[in-house]
């Protein structure tokens, strides 16, 4: 009874002290939703060149989009004529971040670790686009240029597409992992006694390549991903592993790993593969050295319990937004007419 009551006070310990960030998180993407269509992104990207993996990068990472719904939008970007490229830096960078879970980070980690994995994502997105630029492409095979559909007219006011897109849209895209995150922060914490794997693995080299073996093949969307993070932290592992969970559990999984060998090319997959997790590895090794100095352990939050009525309030509008995601949209009626 007492192991069930700790698991339920770590679940709603992360939620309280998440909450406030991660629904201004959702505001912020449906604000990007707007500004940053999906047809400008297919637009900037579809020129061949060598600014290609760039402007993915750039553009992919403060995107609000999970790891499933890169796949459809990246697909649709090599279709419109984007380079291999500028498709493989676009798919490394956007489910790495998002607004959202850039505002969880900072929430649960601290801002060292919320800029760390923005640049991460960032850095990774370019070096992953121009190794797989690097793999000779045979010119039978380059992909077709389609052309943009016309652009559906939105009629519903523009502070309306917003807020449906943040706090309904979004949420029915990433709530159930986002729910299963937390649940599983809170297992995690309520089972394994704090520094737990601090005297077996801790900062060694064997926690990031556990995380990397975790992370390749898990779906976990990048705002579901931090709880669990913050999870591993508590429970002994470094920074620096945690942050490897955090780059290769929403950039790569096997929908994600399979979409690629078919919009990419294979030689392409394997390419991509070996620089993100070379990325992943590298970044988690200077997240260890820089730890200390910049005082990274003392930013990540450590369950201190947050009872203010405005934290409740926020609390209680995030349990909302996510059991409407996650609850099935009701069927409408149709009515016959004699």
């Amino acid at each position: 009874m007492d192991l069930l009551l700790n698991i339920l006070k770590e679940i709603w310990l992360v939620t309280v002290e998440m909450a406030p960030y991660l629904l201004f998180g959702f505001l912020m993407a449906g604000i990007l939703s707007v500004l940053i269509s999906r047809d400008y992104v297919r637009r900037h990207l579809g020129a061949r060149s060598w600014t290609g993996a760039f402007k993915a990068a750039l553009v992919g990472v403060p995107m609000p989009i999970c790891s499933c719904g890169v796949i459809p939008l990246a697909a649709s970007l090599r279709k419109q004529g984007a380079s291999r490229s500028a498709t493989a830096s676009f798919l490394a960078s956007t489910p790495q971040t998002g607004i959202d879970s850039l505002m969880i980070t900072y929430a649960l980690l601290g801002w060292v670790f919320a800029v760390f994995r923005a640049a991460v994502a960032f850095i990774s997105g370019i070096l992953c686009g121009a190794a797989v630029a690097a793999v000779p492409e045979p010119e039978d095979k380059q992909h077709p240029t389609e052309p943009l559909p016309p652009a559906a007219t939105e009629e519903m006011p523009l502070l309306l597409r917003m807020l449906k897109y943040g706090f309904i849209t979004l949420p029915k895209d990433i709530s159930k992992a986002m729910a299963g995150g937390i649940i599983i922060s809170g297992i995690i914490s309520g089972l394994i006694p704090e520094n737990f794997f601090a005297d077996y693995l801790g900062g060694s080299p064997w926690a990031m390549m556990l995380m990397l073996i975790i992370g390749i093949p898990l779906y976990v969307c990048s705002s579901a991903s931090v709880p669990i993070a913050l999870a591993f932290i508590k429970a002994g592992l470094s920074p620096g592993a945690a942050l490897v969970f955090l780059i290769t559990g929403p950039a790569t999984n096997a929908a994600t790993l399979t979409t690629l060998w078919q919009i990419i090319g294979k030689k392409q997959l394997v390419v991509f593969l070996i620089t993100l997790a070379t990325c992943a590895l590298i970044a988690g090794l200077i997240m260890n050295q820089l730890s200390p100095s910049l005082g990274v352990q003392e930013q990540i939050c450590h369950g201190h319990e947050t009872t203010g009525w405005h934290h409740l309030l926020y609390a209680i509008g995030l349990i909302a937004v996510l059991l409407n995601g996650i609850l099935p949209t009701p069927k409408k009626k149709t009515s016959c007419c004699s």
